[in-house]
């Protein structure tokens, strides 16, 4: 609305004070020809394509007409320059640049006629005017400014379109990147269990005659394991890509016993960390390490970007169902708090929840400061629900 009304402000002076002789319509027709013509610049945002059309027919009517002055005739391409800049910024290549070519040729064809029909009957200006009137300089005034409109609306549009195939290059390659990073982590507990399997195997081959309750026992561990293992195996194989990684040193996996650390860590930060766990019953390994790195990328975004602050840390283990939820109340020392916490850490908390057919959510609370949660179903055998 302000550039609308900032346009007819100039196209009205144009008309009434021109470089050249004064259009022989009253002076007071120079303002509602002004708002007319700029229309469809406070309108343009609604539907871009047809305000182009009606900026241009506009603009070639009152030219032809002689509603403009001679000189000043390019001022009232300026709307059609307006909305034809939105047009290219949103709309295909192929339809900016007809409708580029289409404004051309109609505003080519208004001055034309303007200055074969219209300029010959102008009563001559009061005072001689530096700028020459002559229809080679108001259509290369007109051609220069629709073609720089265009080619800047078109390079805008490219730049958008660039930078959203970035952004979603870039979150693909985060998933990618975490679901190896996942597959690195399972490594240590599907090695560690498939170890156990093969000394257990062993046991219970040796003392099946001798000792067969103890070979029985041996057997139902290795059941238990196996089960467990092969879960953890199937959801490797159905998020991951064998992709040739490099082996990583094998590092104990952590669990539910390490969380208390992690509030350590982050007190020393400068966050007031209330933690709270509560485990009726044992997490299998993998499901304990998602826990745990779950919480601890939320800790590290509370740090990064609520610290100081005062957050609490709840984990519920029932035996079906480990609950996360990190809650912070924002920064308490005046500095801005910064909710756009969009990144790959985010990314990575979701895959690992969607590993257990699980749910995650978060976002800023209404009262401020930023709140994670996050649900991962598993049976008791390790296998997803």
């Amino acid at each position: 609305m302000a550039a609308a009304l900032a346009v007819t402000l100039i196209i009205g002076y144009a008309v009434v004070d021109p470089p050249g002789p004064s259009s022989p319509w009253p002076a007071w027709s120079a303002w509602p020809v002004a708002a007319v013509v700029s229309f469809p610049v406070a309108v343009r945002r609604r539907r871009p394509r047809a305000m182009l059309a009606l900026a241009c027919a506009a603009a070639t009517v009152v030219t032809v007409a002689g509603a403009v002055a001679a000189g000043a005739i390019w001022v009232s391409f300026v709307p059609t320059v307006l909305v034809l800049y939105l047009v290219a910024c949103t709309t295909s290549i192929a339809w900016s640049a007809a409708g580029l070519a289409a404004c051309l040729s109609a505003a080519v064809t208004a001055v034309l006629i303007f200055y074969a029909q219209v300029f010959p009957g102008l009563a001559p200006a009061h005072s001689p005017s530096e700028l020459p009137q002559a229809w080679p300089i108001e259509i290369g005034a007109i051609a220069v400014l629709l073609t720089a409109g265009w080619a800047t609306g078109t390079a805008v549009r490219w730049n958008r379109q660039t930078t959203a195939r970035l952004v979603g290059h870039l979150a693909e390659t985060a998933v990618a990147d975490e679901r190896r990073r996942i597959a690195r982590e399972l490594h240590d507990v599907i090695g560690h269990s498939m170890s156990l399997i093969t000394v257990k195997a062993t046991v219970a081959n040796h003392v099946a005659d001798a000792r067969p309750q103890e070979a029985r026992a041996a057997l139902a561990v290795i059941e238990q394991t196996s089960r467990s293992t092969l879960a953890e195996i199937h959801r490797v194989l159905d998020l991951l890509r064998s992709d040739g990684d490099p082996q990583q040193a094998r590092l104990p996996a952590p669990g539910m016993a390490d969380l208390p650390e992690l509030a350590a860590h982050a007190r020393s930060a400068g966050v007031e960390v209330e933690l709270t766990v509560r485990e009726e019953a044992a997490l299998p390994p993998a499901v304990a390490m998602s826990v745990y790195r779950i919480v601890q990328q939320a800790l590290t975004n509370v740090i990064t970007h609520a610290g100081p602050a005062r957050c609490s840390v709840t984990v519920d283990v029932d035996g079906r169902q480990a609950v996360i939820e990190v809650v912070d109340d924002g920064s308490r020392h005046g500095r801005p708090p910064r909710q756009d916490r969009s990144g790959h850490g985010l990314i990575g908390m979701r895959e690992r929840a969607r590993m257990y057919g699980g749910a995650f959510d978060a976002g800023p609370r209404p009262e401020g400061g930023f709140r994670v949660s996050a649900r991962l179903p598993y049976n008791p055998d390790g296998t997803t629900p």
